[in-house]
């Protein structure tokens, strides 16, 4: 497996430090208030079929990388969604409707926060439209109609679905459920970044006395990054290192952090990380990212096949792991890191480094996940 692990395709595209670094506790859950992440933990932790996701040990890689610990929480099994996103849409719902009394729910998605959403409306007797683009599979989109939702396809990419999801509610009247924030929509992002958190707290629960040195998350608009920074903020006497992954064609949050501010991308090339491929970083997100994440990197999407088969025939750890194609850029991150000798001193990772990644999805796709199994397979052989 050494010989698979050194192969350039793991190689970090591109590692950027953040020059604006300070990590305020205060600041950081003033943007993400702890009522919110209180209120989300106590609303989750009572769904009747409510239970904490393995926290799995990668020990095998850990072998080669001479880590301390590799930790790597596997959303796979939230709910029966099977993503990290089921924590954030769902409670969102429920606080539209009780709050805002809404009738109709809609949002734009590339396919979990989709079904989170219909999930949560469809528990709550709620009507729901979901906007998706062009690139998004038709499994994802029939998963998300055997959950009542109704399923709008929209022309370009995940910006355009965003667009056509807030001009149809504008004129409709349908109560917005998105993970992106803008100028005049804040609160409900809030909602769904509370409801990632709890994660979190799991996590800390199961790393005992491990003491987390350094936190690996994948952003698209950088919610669920932000979300599990607050988490840290809330949950956790130390502070980690938080390094931010992106696509390499979809680095929104590295390109803001190298300007200091919020700057777009525009996409000419869709990532098969189609939950990453977003070309904006979300207002409330990029309020917490812009002080308190360390480090930015980018990954190529070539070695995605390779880690979900490594993942899934226990080259990395004792256990079999399913993991979408979101689920690994961490994995890919932290041994493209360590295939650096520079860049690892960078982050200041040794013998005594506890490091977590988030599988933020498992078996999402079956047609796509068995594509990428079956390419993974014939390059890891």
């Amino acid at each position: 497996m050494t010989t698979v692990l050194e192969n350039e395709i793991f190689k970090i595209s591109e590692l950027v430090k953040n020059q604006n670094f300070n990590f305020n506790k205060t600041e950081i859950l003033n943007h993400l208030p702890e009522k919110y992440i209180d209120e989300a933990i106590d609303s989750i932790q009572s769904w009747e079929t409510y239970k904490s996701t393995p926290l799995h040990n990668l020990n095998k890689l850990n072998e080669v990388l001479k880590l301390n610990n590799i930790f790597y929480k596997d959303e796979g099994y939230r709910f029966d969604l099977k993503s990290f996103k089921a924590l954030g849409g769902a409670f969102a719902v429920n606080k539209v409707v009780k709050d805002k009394k809404a009738k109709t729910v809609a949002t734009a998605t590339a396919g979990n926060h989709g079904r989170s959403v219909a999930w949560g409306a469809k528990r709550l007797g709620v009507n729901c439209k979901i906007f998706i683009s062009e690139f998004v599979s038709e499994s994802r989109a029939d998963a998300m109609r055997k959950l009542d939702a109704e399923v709008i396809r929209v022309k370009g990419n995940y910006d355009a679905s965003l667009k056509e999801c807030i001009k149809q509610s504008r004129e409709n009247n349908w109560e917005i459920v998105q993970d992106v924030s803008w100028d005049g929509y804040k609160e409900v992002p809030k909602y769904i970044m509370a409801g990632y958190s709890i994660m979190i707290k799991e996590i800390i629960d199961d790393v005992q006395n491990n003491s987390i040195t350094h936190v690996f998350l994948q952003a698209g608009v950088g919610g669920m990054a932000a979300a599990a920074i607050a988490g840290f903020a809330k949950f956790y006497k130390s502070t980690p290192k938080f390094i931010i992954v992106e696509p390499e064609d979809a680095n929104c949050v590295l390109k803001s952090i190298k300007q200091g501010q919020p700057t777009s991308v525009d996409i000419i090339k869709e990532s098969i990380m189609g939950g990453m491929s977003c070309g904006d970083v979300s207002t409330v997100a990029w309020e917490i990212l812009k002080n308190a994440s360390n480090y930015c990197l980018t990954i190529p999407d070539k070695a995605i096949p390779s880690t979900v088969a490594l993942l899934s025939e226990k080259k990395l750890s004792n256990e079999k792991i399913i993991s979408g194609e979101c689920g690994v850029p961490g994995v890919i991150s932290l041994i493209g890191v360590c295939q650096s000798q520079n860049f690892k001193e960078e982050l200041d990772l040794n013998s005594k480094s506890n490091v977590l990644l988030i599988g933020c999805e498992g078996l999402t796709d079956q047609i796509l996940y068995n594509k990428l199994l079956n390419e993974g397979l014939k390059q890891i052989q």
